[in-house]
């Protein structure tokens, strides 16, 4: 039978074929539909399947649980490791809105009070190379200047941010001549900041309150330094620099407890290079003497200097007075009185 060869209904083969009426072509469709139900049906099983094995255990078919801090999946029950070094996709916390997430996020380097522009700005480098180490062309170097020039200008955008640049630089390079530590470089910027804000510094220097802040902050922390230590790395006179002060702790109601003799002992000791139970008597002796209540009214750096070297003799240190008094910063007439008195406190013989 030919393409044009015709049935009883009068349509041809073809037609017949492309009918979608006909039985034929129906009975296709019903036999693939089928097909595809059941490849359905497969997928869903295996998907079902693949959701149960990762929430129960496979050997005891207990609960599992997601140890975030570790990065495994863990049976409850049994405590079998399904799956180990997960990835982190996101953090464990939410924020709901711009300053939220400023305030939990831990990605990029630290805020710090000890600059200006509290490290969010970009610096440009001083060398004058590329990302290759090769020297910039002559050409090259001028734009850079340029841009660096630039850079600093937006930087620095009022006097506020000048005056602010200025006294933080003069504190890291005054904490950095006394071996302060960050922590006291960090309050001390707080307190110029507070000082600033609360329009503390006309009629004053900016390092006298640079100095003043510094001092503050060496004395709340707990690692204090001398009046004459500060002075002579400071810009400003020793007079000033008290009455600053005194009127920085003022004015911003600073807690400032009086310094302790204790704190100063380690650091002599330290330059003087005596060993550990002279520390410990060092400290004894000034107890004893707190406990009379003789340090009332006393320089704590005298009181210290003195109590090193009393112990200095008490256990057999070579150490004479001058040495003492060269470290400490202090006459050794007061070095002679007070040894004598916290001699006489703890209830030794004088040596």
């Amino acid at each position: 039978m030919t393409e044009t060869d015709t049935y009883s209904d009068g349509g041809t083969e073809r037609e017949r074929l492309a009918d979608p009426s006909d039985a034929s072509a129906s009975g296709e469709r019903t036999r693939t539909e089928p097909d595809r139900t059941g490849e359905e049906s497969t997928t869903v099983e295996e998907t079902t399947g693949e959701s149960e094995r990762t929430t129960t255990c496979p050997e005891c078919g207990g609960q599992l649980a997601t140890d975030t801090e570790h990065g495994e999946t863990v049976c409850s029950d049994c405590g079998l490791v399904v799956e180990a070094d997960s990835v982190d996709r996101g953090p464990e916390w939410r924020a709901f809105n711009a300053g939220e997430r400023d305030s939990k996020s831990r990605v990029g380097a630290p805020t710090t009070n000890m600059m200006h522009d509290k490290g969010l700005s970009t610096n440009i480098g001083w060398q004058d190379k590329d990302a290759y180490g090769k020297s910039l062309s002559g050409r090259q170097r001028r734009r850079m200047q340029r841009l660096r020039t630039w850079n600093e200008r937006f930087r620095t955008r009022d006097s506020k941010e000048r005056n602010l640049k200025q006294a933080l630089g003069e504190i890291d390079r005054m904490a950095s001549a006394l071996g302060l530590p960050d922590n006291v470089r960090e309050t001390a910027s707080v307190i110029y900041r507070r000082a600033l804000g609360e329009n503390l510094l006309p009629g004053r220097s900016i390092e006298g309150v640079a100095t003043a802040s510094l001092y503050a902050a060496a004395r709340q922390v707990g690692n204090p330094r001398s009046l004459d230590e500060f002075t002579a790395v400071s810009r400003v006179e020793k007079m000033e620099l008290t009455r600053t002060y005194r009127y920085v702790v003022r004015e911003l109601g600073l807690r400032v407890q009086p310094a302790d003799p204790t704190s100063y002992v380690p650091r002599f000791v330290s330059r003087l290079d005596l060993s550990d139970e002279t520390e410990r008597r060092a400290r004894e002796l000034l107890d004893d003497a707190a406990s009379a209540g003789i340090t009332s009214g006393k320089s704590p750096v005298g009181l210290a200097a003195a109590a090193v070297y009393a112990a200095a003799l008490l256990t057999n240190e070579k150490v004479t007075q001058s040495q003492v008094s060269d470290v400490a910063d202090i006459s050794e007439v007061t070095i002679r009185n007070r040894y004598k008195e916290l001699l006489d406190a703890s209830g030794t013989v004088n040596a």
